[in-house]
């Protein structure tokens, strides 16, 4: 049963969805290049942490866990051996150094390093993360797009018209999923990276404040205690 006015309708439909399959295909070249260009910065991250030993942080808990007065200079030797990037290690010997500050200040500072990074890394990780949801969906519709026409041209004999529509949403699909893919592998890789990063950060940061604070409170009890003998 034909409705009035459904045929208007459904050509509006049928000229909107094949307007967008050029913006679709721009969109997953677009996409591609930038994959491409995250596979390359990813590399290059990768190469950079590799140069970095990584170390253990568990016996650095173990070792500096318990900090005394003559230790406090080991925290600087434990940030440079440790696996963080020097971008990452700057803020935390910048914090070190400054034993002027409060402790209530310090734990301030240490918190807004973390909160920085955290940010950070959300932003590297939100590109890829994106695109590795939009890739897929993009080849999606660059698949469907163009298999109405084709599917018409089959009904009226061309052969031809369906195998051009088919290599489109063949070729649009790889393209995709090739973004996606690659995005999403970046994706995990470096979410593993950056959640070790702040773990270590973390960690480093409670040595800095509470450690420098135990060495105070020490240096504070030792007049005493020599006053008391």
């Amino acid at each position: 049963m034909n409705i009035p006015g459904s045929e208007y309708l459904t050509k509006i439909l049928h000229a909107a969805s094949q307007s967008l399959l050029i913006p679709v295909i721009l969109g997953l070249l677009f996409f591609l290049v930038i994959a491409f260009i995250e596979l390359g910065a990813f590399m290059a991250e990768a190469k950079r942490r590799k140069a970095n030993k990584p170390v253990n942080m568990m016996e650095v808990f173990h070792d500096v866990g318990n900090i005394a007065p003559w230790q406090m200079k080991n925290l600087q030797q434990v940030i440079d051996s440790c696996s963080l990037l020097p971008r990452q290690k700057r803020p935390l010997t910048d914090l070190l150094a400054k034993i002027y500050l409060s402790t209530e200040l310090k734990k301030l500072i240490a918190r807004d390093i973390l909160d920085r990074e955290e940010f950070r890394a959300k932003k590297v990780l939100g590109k890829t993360d994106l695109l590795a949801k939009l890739g897929p969906v993009l080849g999606l519709m660059g698949t469907l797009i163009p298999l109405g026409p084709g599917l018409a041209a089959l009904g009226q004999g061309d052969v031809r018209g369906l195998s051009e529509a088919v290599i489109i949403a063949f070729d649009t699909t790889v393209a995709g999923i090739a973004a996606g893919a690659v995005a999403a592998l970046i994706s995990k890789m470096r979410r593993r990276w950056y959640e070790q990063d702040l773990g270590n950060m973390e960690l480093l940061l409670e040595l800095v404040v509470g450690g420098e604070t135990r060495a105070v409170q020490e240096n504070e009890a030792g007049p005493a205690v020599r006053r008391r003998s």
